[in-house]
């Protein structure tokens, strides 16, 4: 008998959240962002500024606190970093395969 579970690649679907794939791009994203802030070496002072939020809230992004963020909120804030965005639509794989979203992210050195 298994002692473990191999995971879906979501852990959100594998612990049974609604949602799952949502959540899962917004932590992807959020991660995108905090990386971005990082390489630009850009305070959570100026990241508020720039971003327009309060300090306590590029925190809770920075931290993965993203109950009070949309992904239209998350892609919005990549545009005032500078970041182009592309958004695929692709058929799904299969029937038995659950639609899915991915989030793609390219470092430019």
């Amino acid at each position: 008998m298994l002692d473990y579970t191999i995971s879906s690649g979501n852990i959100f679907q594998d612990l049974g959240f609604a949602n799952a794939e949502e959540k899962l791009a917004k932590v992807k994203l959020a991660s995108v962002i905090a990386d971005i802030l990082e390489q630009q070496q850009i305070t959570p002072q100026q990241a508020a500024q720039l971003l327009e939020l309060e300090i306590e809230k590029v925190n809770n992004l920075n931290n993965g606190i993203l109950k009070d963020f949309t992904i239209d909120n998350l892609l919005t804030y990549l545009i005032k970093l500078g970041q182009n965005i592309e958004i695929m639509v692709t058929n799904q794989q299969s029937e038995k395969s659950q639609p899915k979203i991915n989030v793609v992210y390219e470092k430019i050195a």
